[in-house]
C-alpha cells in the first residue's frame, strides 16, 4: 500500500513538473535535457563543428542537446545497452561501451579523431537502498572517467552524474588528477530532494 501511495504521488509530481511540461513542449525526450542545457550555457561546453560522445545516451536527450549545439560540422555519437530511437545528427552504437566491440565501432565513427567532449547521465537501476544505489551509481560513474581518460582529446572535457555519498570525495580527486580544474554543478532541474550532481572536468591533462 505504501509503495502504490508513494508511486502515485511521484506521477503526480512528474506530471506537474515544469521541465516535463517544456520538454514535451520544446520536443525533448525527457526533462534531464535541461540540466545539459543549464551546464552547457553556464560552462560554455560546446562549440560548433566539435565531436561529442554520448554515454548511457537512451533515451537521447543529453544527444538531442549536443546534436543541435555542435552543428552539422560536428559529430555526436552515443552509446547505450538499451535501444534508442534515431535522431537526426546523432550516430547511436547500441552495446556495452567497455565491450571491444563497441569501441571499434566508435573508432569507426571517430575517424581517427579524438572526442572533444564525454557527457555521461549514467544511472543504474535504483532499489531504493541508499547505499546499495549509490554504490553502483558511483560504479558507472568511475567507468565512464577511465573511458574518457582513454578517449578523450588532451585539453578535452567531461560531464558525469554522480550521487553523493560515501565514495564522491575519493571519485572528486581522481577526477582531479586527470584534468586541469573539476567543477560541481547542481543545475535546476535536478529535484532538490535528489542527491545527484554533476562533475564537470575541464581540460584533461
Amino acid at each position: 500500500m505504501k509503495r502504490a501511495k508513494t508511486s502515485k504521488a511521484w506521477m503526480k509530481e512528474h506530471v506537474n513538473d515544469f521541465f516535463v511540461k517544456q520538454s514535451k513542449k520544446e520536443g525533448y525526450r525527457s526533462r534531464a535535457a535541461y540540466k545539459l542545457l543549464e551546464i552547457a550555457e553556464r560552462d560554455h561546453l560546446f562549440k560548433s563543428g566539435m565531436i561529442v560522445v554520448d554515454l548511457g545516451a537512451a533515451p537521447g536527450s543529453w544527444s538531442q542537446v549536443a546534436s543541435q549545439k555542435v552543428g552539422q560540422k560536428g559529430k555526436v555519437i552515443a552509446l547505450d545497452i538499451l535501444e534508442m530511437a534515431p535522431l537526426p545528427g546523432v550516430a547511436f552504437i547500441q552495446d556495452d561501451f567497455r565491450e571491444e566491440r563497441a569501441l571499434f565501432e566508435l573508432r569507426k565513427h571517430l575517424e581517427e579523431r579524438q572526442p572533444d567532449l564525454v557527457i555521461s547521465d549514467m544511472a543504474p537501476n535504483m532499489s531504493g537502498i541508499v547505499v546499495s544505489d549509490q554504490a553502483r551509481s558511483m560504479y558507472l560513474a568511475e567507468l565512464a572517467l577511465a573511458f574518457s581518460m582513454e578517449q578523450l582529446n588532451y585539453g578535452g572535457n567531461f560531464l558525469v552524474k554522480v550521487f553523493q555519498g560515501r565514495d564522491f570525495e575519493q571519485f572528486h580527486r581522481d577526477m582531479r588528477t586527470g584534468f586541469k580544474s573539476v567543477v560541481v554543478r547542481k543545475p535546476e532541474a535536478s529535484r532538490d530532494r535528489s542527491n545527484e550532481l554533476y562533475l564537470l572536468g575541464l581540460g584533461k591533462k
